[in-house]
């Protein structure tokens, strides 16, 4: 498990993923609607953004029936809620991270739409970006190949005989980035973090969490019959009869659910100390004998490795009992190859007919509550982004950013990070020797900011226009290839783990850096013309939250190098572990959606740096405005008012009930409404913004009351 990076939002990232599987493939055909010319920025995102008065929050979005300080979220946000529908192709909808989203897809399609027709010479990728982009969007050419790409894929799960073809078969299956039995990648050293090892991690299951496969109560029952069905369906559409079909449904269920039986939980996956453990080639052979280790490693191109994590060990010893059992050609074998053709279809049904495009399509809504397929244009968009997304960025970030908001978002960091000094500088509960670690680590942070200095290189990756599939894969092994050429080298530390276009942020604790590519750096975030108490309270507090995450339970166990380091002292860290433990009870008390609680074990790390990000943004906010008289939108609200809705309202939105439990079963963040109720009720500045008195809900007190940072 790859702790970091850190993201704001991996909501938005993970919705972004399952578009991203479902990629291209099938679904109706729409009529493009005219090319704007590339270079002309698209229309703003909210009309107040178009004026020429300073941008603000947005008056029409308050519920007024709400009282702010029984629930601020509702307050904030509760008309928008009520008046904005949910499109029919998105599990959620929020007027930040979706709307911004949206707007920056409608460029990189313009973009595309131009590379395929007239690639622009002075652009070193826009031709394989154009026929990278045209090929998927050929719905009648992969109509017409069926699923005649999918033959070689499929034999494959066919040449296992044994457990030494079984290693070689998962080794060719990973090396095009399809995910069988487990994940091999590469991944900086915890404890040297200048130099990058390999790593095995568990993975292996078709549904999002070992909880799907393990709990008992009625959903996640229903959802395992679905995917029993789902399972069943895709294997007769590749030819297999009804009877086979059900039968093979029933292995792949059984052979994945013993797998989840040896996955770790999502909140052990938090832990670093837990999922990592450098035993070497050789320790890994000791663990789990029965792999062909040395078979697999040299079928996937890398037969030289010998550092490596192994960062679930009990999961490979359920990974050498599987071989043992195919040792001979055991009773297994028939069952094992199924479960690889499963596999096999259901990494690559993106880029298949319509057929299966729909049917697993149809299985996602269950489990996001989407009923309807992304249009094919998004679905390409995302697909190119995926594939070649730093080449992709680059005609992006020519229209967004410019040098006068770039500089602006690193003085707003700047601001940040002074608060967070002084936060540091005057904590009664940290000891000195503790403190001058933390201003170590705090003056070592490095900020990326809208996009890399130095862009990845493309060449060699093969494009052409004759085959969506041929071309997925190809790019998927070049990225493979890239990420485990890695292994024993130094650290590259000027590559981004997000596209410029990314709506999100992150902090990667061995690094010890946060990022903020171009694409967050939009209202409602932020906005050159915005008055202060936006841009604080906004992109301020998502830049907080970042700064934060170096300090939370996680990010607190890496020192300033970014290695795995214990850097407190132990009553300090005591101290630490009870103060969370307040935010912990807090969330586990939040109900989401019908019976089932957030989990404030799984969301504390994110919870920590909501809570902290609020506080720092609030801080620098008023030390920005010391001695001056800034300007505020034109609506009743003070500045500091200003600057909680500005917060709240950027986190307004709407999602589905089965998005919902999908989020609160594998997210580390809690939903939106707990992420701005949670911590405002915390925070006595918000109190005395809007004159809450104790007994309040949107007031704690005593003992409830969790505070850290």
């Amino acid at each position: 498990m790859r702790l970091s990076p850190l993201p704001l939002l991996t909501f938005s990232a993970s919705v972004s993923g399952v578009a991203l599987a479902v990629a291209c493939g099938g679904g109706e055909a729409e009529t493009p609607p005219p090319v704007q010319p590339v270079g002309v920025t698209p229309a703003p995102i909210d009309a107040g953004a178009a004026t020429s008065e300073l941008v603000s929050i947005d008056p029409k979005a308050i519920d007024d029936s709400v009282k702010p300080c029984d629930d601020f979220y509702q307050f904030a946000c509760g008309r928008w809620m009520k008046e904005t529908k949910i499109p029919d192709d998105q599990a959620r909808w929020e007027r930040s991270f979706d709307v911004i989203f949206e707007n920056n897809e409608k460029l990189l399609r313009e973009i595309l739409e131009r590379d395929g027709q007239s690639p622009p010479a002075d652009e070193a990728y826009s031709k394989p970006l154009g026929d990278y982009y045209a090929a998927c969007m050929d719905e009648k050419g992969i109509e017409t190949a069926g699923d005649k790409p999918l033959t070689l894929q499929l034999a494959k799960a066919g040449q296992v005989k044994d457990a030494n073809t079984f290693a070689q078969v998962i080794a060719e299956l990973h090396g095009t980035g399809q995910r069988a039995l487990f994940a091999f990648t590469s991944e900086q050293d915890f404890a040297d973090a200048t130099q990058v090892i390999g790593t095995v991690q568990q993975g292996g299951l078709g549904m999002p969490d070992r909880d799907y496969y393990l709990k008992d109560d009625p959903k996640s029952k229903g959802i395992r019959d679905k995917y029993e069905a789902h399972i069943a369906e895709m294997l007769r559409l590749s030819g297999e009869t009804p009877e086979a079909a059900k039968a093979g449904a029933k292995t792949v269920l059984r052979l994945e659910s013993e797998l989840a039986k040896a996955s770790m939980t999502k909140v052990d996956l938090r832990d670093p100390h837990k999922v990592y453990h450098r035993l070497e080639l050789a320790g890994l052979k000791k663990l789990a004998p029965d792999f062909a280790w040395d078979t697999y490693l040299k079928a996937v191109g890398f037969p030289n490795v010998t550092a490596i994590n192994v960062a679930q060990p009990e999961f490979f010893k359920a990974v050498g009992r599987v071989s043992k059992g195919l040792r001979a050609g055991g009773k297994t074998l028939a069952d094992w190859r199924t479960y690889l053709k499963w596999h096999i279809l259901h990494d690559n049904a993106a880029m298949l007919p319509a057929r299966f495009v729909d049917e697993d399509f149809k299985f996602r809504s269950a489990l996001t509550g989407a009923p309807k397929l992304l249009p094919r244009w998004k679905r390409c968009v995302r697909a190119v982004d995926g594939a070649m997304g730093e080449a992709l960025a680059q005609p992006f970030v020519k229209t967004r950013l410019g040098a006068k908001g770039k500089t602006e978002a690193l003085e707003l960091i700047g601001g940040i990070e002074t608060a967070m000094k002084g936060s540091l500088e005057g904590l009664a509960w940290m000891d000195d020797p503790t403190r001058k670690k933390a201003l170590e680590k705090l003056m070592a942070i490095n900020n990326k900011i809208a996009y890399p200095d130095v862009w990845r290189n493309y060449d060699g990756l093969e494009v052409k226009r004759d085959s969506y599939f041929d071309n997925a894969l190809r790019a998927r092994a070049f990225e493979v290839k890239r990420q485990l050429s890695k292994i024993g080298k130094p650290v590259d530390k000027k590559e981004w783990q997000m596209t410029p276009p990314e709506v999100n942020a992150y902090y990667d604790p061995s690094l010890n850096e946060m990022v903020f590519p171009a694409g967050i750096l939009a209202y409602p975030f932020f906005a050159s013309n915005a008055v202060p108490a936006l841009n604080y309270g906004a992109i301020g507090m998502v830049m907080g939250h970042e700064l934060t995450h170096g300090f939370d339970d996680e990010g607190r166990e890496f020192d300033a190098s970014g290695n795995l380091k214990e850097w407190w002292s132990p009553n300090v860290g005591k101290e630490f572990d009870r103060r969370a433990a307040c935010v912990v009870s807090q969330f586990d008390g939040y109900v989401a959606v019908d019976d089932l609680h957030v989990n404030g074990k799984l969301t504390l790390g994110e919870n920590i740096a909501d809570l902290g990000g609020i506080k720092l943004a609030y801080t620098a906010f008023q030390n920005m405005k010391k001695g001056k008289e800034v300007p505020k939108g034109t609506h009743p609200y003070t500045v500091e008012q200003e600057f909680f809705l500005s917060y709240a309202q950027s986190w307004c939105g709407n999602i589905r009930p089965e998005m919902l439990r999908l989020q609160v079963t594998t997210n580390p963040h809690a939903p939106s409404k707990f992420r701005v109720n949670g911590p405002l009720s915390n925070f006595t500045e918000f109190a005395r913004a809007f004159s809450c008195q104790e007994g309040s809900s949107m007031v704690r007190t005593g003992d409830k009351r969790c505070e850290i940072w």
